[in-house]
């Protein structure tokens, strides 16, 4: 079982390379989306998404319940997660306990048998923010890649479109 974490900067090419990851599976991949299309700008980066994977994809829409729908969707083609920093920011909007449903998620992992393929932002490579939400976001999402990038079999970090091979 191959569980893979995609990582980097935004517009790194992050989700474009995770896509084509994925389908290098073998069987119908699963396009699982974290993003909830709350205004007209998120609605056009989802429609933009999905017009670039096409239609061959199974859709699922999973602002929270990540692990449920891994388990669910286990057995067929490769999962493919976009992205879990906007999975974590559902999570802390929710205010929910992120850091147990991080571990749930680490754990849940090795145990599945499709390849899950997992897309999320490397935030700390810029400023410092300058309020409590923001630095405990970025904080919380440090934790998680290194949560997650612990349980992995491959970690890669897109820069300007190219993956460096991490794990």
């Amino acid at each position: 079982m191959a569980v893979i974490l995609i990582t980097g900067g935004a517009r790194s090419g992050k989700s474009k390379r995770a896509e084509s990851r994925a389908r290098a599976f073998p069987g119908q991949p699963v396009y699982v989306a974290t993003a909830e299309a709350l205004d007209a700008e998120m609605e056009a980066r989802i429609a933009a998404h999905r017009t670039r994977r096409g239609t061959d994809w199974i859709d699922r829409e999973v602002p929270l319940d990540l692990v449920e729908v891994l388990v669910a969707t286990d057995g067929g083609g490769a999962r493919l997660v976009d992205c879990l920093t906007l999975w974590l920011s559902n999570m802390m909007h929710a205010e929910r306990d992120w850091s147990r449903a991080v571990t749930e998620l680490a754990d849940a992992l090795p145990r599945l048998n499709s390849p899950v393929v997992l897309v999320s932002n490397e935030v700390g490579l810029g400023i410092v923010p300058d309020n409590a939400l923001g630095r405990s976001f970025r904080d919380a999402a440090g934790i998680m890649n290194q949560v997650i990038a612990a349980v992995a079999n491959e970690v890669e970090f897109v820069v300007a479109g190219l993956p460096m091979k991490l794990k």
